[in-house]
């Protein structure tokens, strides 16, 4: 671990937050590229597209328990030069992400079509869905091992090997897309099937490269062996401390589904909308979630080395840049928020309903970044649990209210939209009270335990 001193805690921020917020581009444009060629097919492929990807949430929450569980103990064992442990939890991770590969293979395979029979509007969109989800599938399962191999990396203080990888996958991506999705070359159009199948077999090149780098390059961490035990110690922890931030990711898929199921009363135009403003959205969100997600690994090491102090100007210093960042994503989208889906779509009506949701979510991107801080500190400090309560809390405000506006008869999409940025201030207020409250129990009360006694006379 790096010794830091307070004037260089912003910097070594940055440089961790540049290759991740590069990485996270990369992976985001796997689903940019799919819906740049999957919108020039209509808006009912748009539609069935946007909706089988919000299953990527399901998937991220369960990838994301690895991710922090993973990534938080791992820095908190190269914090404290314990490199035994760091292999021990890396290699239970990994066993922890082959099981779920397979069980949620055979849960997608069987399964999968019962999901969107429920959330899309009409026969052709359910197909689109479909389609592109069986063959889209395999990406998302390999995010299982590639993700506790980045995590492993990451709390090991090593970011930009992954980020590369990603990069050669995403171009990898960008060829087969309109290769496979409109023939070029080739003749052979599959549309949104050969959309799932592009990101899939970049993914698997992903997961080649990794493991050649993995057994080539890395030399503080190791690939499990066959001899390889579950350690049920070992595997509850990460699992323990990732769970609440699962729980995160999952509570934000059932969020999307609520609003999917809305949706589905209006054209297939609505969701197809609504997928594209959210795919934008996380675009604009990358530099900020990458500051915020750089944040836990600096402030879990010194946590682990008793540097409270240290974990104090963590946490000032990532929100304040949080915050100054989505205050200029807010007003870039105030001034015109229509021109940032013109690639995707020529359908009038799809970018008025993309343009009007970003309209309106703006207002609740400097909150939104507040709660991705308050995230990452929960993850350093070892107890995610409070993140949870406060997605919880936002996912009851604004499901019950929905839920109930989608039955009356004057329905309309824009209660959707202010629903949705009215809780996330709410969010951000629960966020900001348990994080003060666990920062005073953790670090507060520790430094005391900490400091020598009085000297009597």
């Amino acid at each position: 671990m790096k010794d830091l001193t307070q004037g260089k805690i912003v910097t070594h921020l940055i440089t961790m937050a540049v290759p991740m917020a590069i990485g996270m581009f990369i992976q985001t444009l796997y689903f940019l590229v799919d819906l740049y060629f999957v919108g020039a097919l209509g808006a009912t492929a748009l539609a069935g597209v946007s909706n089988a990807g919000s299953v990527f949430f399901f998937i991220m929450a369960l990838t994301q328990v690895l991710n922090i569980g993973c990534g938080t103990l791992v820095a908190h064992a190269v914090g404290k030069k314990d490199r035994v442990e760091a292999n021990a939890l890396f290699h239970q991770s990994m066993l922890i992400a082959g099981f779920c590969t397979v069980a949620f293979a055979l849960l997608g395979y069987v399964f999968g079509h019962i999901f969107f029979e429920f959330m899309t509007p009409d026969t052709a969109t359910r197909q689109a869905a479909t389609e592109y989800f069986y063959w889209f599938l395999p990406a998302l399962l390999l995010q299982f091992g590639l993700t506790v191999t980045a995590a492993a990396l990451r709390g090991a203080g090593v970011v930009k090997p992954v980020m590369l990888i990603s990069m050669l996958a995403v171009v990898l991506n960008i060829i087969l897309s309109p290769i496979l999705i409109s023939g070029w070359g080739t003749g052979n159009a599959l549309g949104v099937t050969g959309a799932g199948l592009a990101s899939s077999l970049s993914a698997f090149a992903a997961m080649v490269m990794t493991l050649w780098y993995f057994i080539s390059k890395v030399d503080y961490l190791s690939l499990p062996n066959k001899a390889l035990r579950p350690d049920r110690k070992r595997i509850l922890q990460v699992i323990n401390l990732g769970l609440p931030s699962g729980g995160e990711f999952l509570l934000t898929f059932m969020y999307m589904s609520v609003i999917y199921w809305a949706l589905s009363q209006f054209a297939a135009s609505a969701q197809a909308g609504f997928g594209l403003g959210v795919r934008i959205m996380q675009v604009l969100f990358l530099p900020v979630m990458a500051v915020a997600f750089a944040a836990p690994a600096i402030a879990a090491q010194n946590y682990a080395a008793g540097k409270y102090d240290r974990v104090q100007q963590t946490y000032r210093y990532t929100s304040i840049l949080t915050c100054v960042l989505m205050t200029i994503l807010t007003l870039a989208c105030l001034v015109n928020a229509s021109w940032f889906f013109a690639p995707f779509s020529d359908e009038p009506q799809v970018i008025l309903v993309a343009a009007t949701f970003l309209g309106y979510v703006c207002l609740n991107f400097v909150p939104a970044g507040y709660t991705f801080t308050a995230s990452g500190m929960f993850q350093a400090l070892g107890n995610t649990w409070p993140a949870l309560y406060s997605t919880a809390s936002r996912f009851v405000l604004f499901a019950v209210p929905v839920v109930w506006l989608a039955g009356q008869h004057d329905f309309e999409i824009e209660q959707i939209w202010v629903f949705s940025v009215t809780t996330v201030y709410c969010q951000a207020v629960i966020s900001y009270l348990l994080l003060r409250r666990e920062m005073n129990k953790k670090l507060v009360l520790n430094e005391a335990e900490l400091m020598p006694p009085p000297v009597r006379s």
